[in-house]
């Protein structure tokens, strides 16, 4: 019983627990950062974003003082599952945040309305 949250990403709600969608590897429980679970790279921003102009004495790269670029990827097949740009020193984000009774409650036909009518 898995529920496609994202292109990357499933959730099995039988085990609680964020999946790759690509491979099923279980990543950590659903109730926590899928980030967690993955593995992480921090990628120099000279390599994400090269030159446009060969020679140029300006570039658009972002400057890695003030910018890093984070990707995460499944521990099984080695998708990417996410990336993000951050400050220096930022934590990762918690992105994504689900009720998952209410999930579990719409995938077995409890689910109701707050105001108690069937969803």
């Amino acid at each position: 019983m898995t529920v496609r949250i994202t292109e990357n990403l499933s959730i099995d709600l039988e085990h609680e627990a964020w999946c790759c969608a690509a491979c099923g590897h279980r990543l950590t429980g659903a109730r926590e950062n899928y980030k967690t679970g993955c593995l992480v790279a921090e990628v120099p921003m000279e390599e994400a974003h090269p030159p446009m102009v060969e020679g140029a004495a300006f570039s658009f790269t972002p400057h890695p003082d003030f910018c890093r670029l984070v990707e995460f990827y499944c521990p099984g097949c080695g998708t990417v599952l996410e990336n993000e740009y951050l400050p220096p020193g930022h934590p990762i984000t918690h992105d994504i945040e689900l009720d998952i009774d209410a999930l579990k409650a719409r995938r077995s036909g409890n689910a109701t309305a707050t105001d108690g009518r069937a969803a």
